[in-house]
C-alpha cells in the first residue's frame, strides 16, 4: 500500500515540478532517483494517468494541490523546507518535500509524509519534531510516515498550530541532515483541501 501512495505522491510531485509550480525546476533531479527505487513512471505530467496537479492556493509556504490519478481524487499540501543542513556539512542531496495528503477513495485523511531528497539508511530512526512533541518516522527509500498512525491527527493538529517542524534522519551513507519546514498557512491549505475533498 506504502508503495502505491509514494509512487503516486512522486508522480504527483513530478507533475508539480514539471509545470514548474511552487516548486523549483531542480526538483527535477529528485523524481527519477526517487522513482527507481519505487519502479514508478517517468517524470512526465501524463505519468499520474494523465491528471496533473492543479493548484487551488497558495498559503504561506503550502501551496494545496488536487489532482484525479487514474480516475482517483487526491488532495495534498506541499511545502519546500525553510531551511536544510547536513552533518557533515554541505553533503549533496535532492531538495525534500513535506506533503500533507488527502485520499478520499481510500479513506486517508491529512496522512503527513516526508520525500527527504536522498535514500535513507535502512532501519534508521527519523524523527518530526513539532509543538514540543517528536513522532517517530519510519522510512522506506527516501520516504518518511509516521510510525503509530493514532499519533497522526495529534500531529496533524499540532502542526496547525505550531510555527515550524523540524525534521531529522540519516542517509545510508550516514549523513545526518535537519530540514525545517516553515507552517504558516498549512492551516489555510488544509481547510481548503477540506473543502475541495469532499466531492
Amino acid at each position: 500500500m506504502v508503495m502505491s501512495v509514494r509512487r503516486t505522491l512522486i508522480s504527483l510531485l513530478a507533475s508539480v515540478v514539471v509545470c514548474g509550480i511552487a516548486v523549483p525546476a531542480q526538483a527535477q533531479n529528485a523524481s527519477p532517483k526517487a522513482s527507481k527505487d519505487a519502479k514508478a513512471a517517468p517524470a512526465k505530467p501524463a505519468a499520474a494517468g494523465g491528471a496533473e496537479p492543479t493548484l487551488i492556493g497558495q498559503f504561506g509556504t503550502w501551496g494545496a494541490y488536487t489532482a484525479s490519478p487514474n480516475g482517483k481524487k487526491v488532495c495534498f499540501a506541499l511545502a519546500k523546507p525553510s531551511s536544510s543542513k547536513t552533518n557533515p556539512p554541505n553533503r549533496p542531496r535532492d531538495p525534500a518535500y513535506a506533503f500533507v495528503s488527502t485520499r478520499p477513495a481510500e479513506k486517508v485523511t491529512n496522512e503527513v509524509s516526508v520525500m527527504i531528497g536522498y535514500a535513507l539508511k535502512p532501519g534508521s530512526e527519523s524523527t518530526l519534531e513539532v509543538g514540543g512533541a517528536a513522532y517517530a518516522m519510519y522510512t522506506q527509500g527516501d520516504g518518511l510516515w509516521i510510525k503509530n498512525a493514532a499519533e497522526e491527527e495529534r500531529m496533524v493538529e499540532a502542526m496547525r498550530k505550531a510555527a515550524e517542524a523540524t525534521v531529522k534522519g540519516m542517509s545510508a551513507k550516514g549523513t545526518e541532515t535537519t530540514d525545517v519546514f516553515s507552517l504558516k498557512g498549512l492551516s489555510q491549505a488544509l481547510d481548503r483541501l477540506a473543502q475541495d475533498c469532499k466531492r
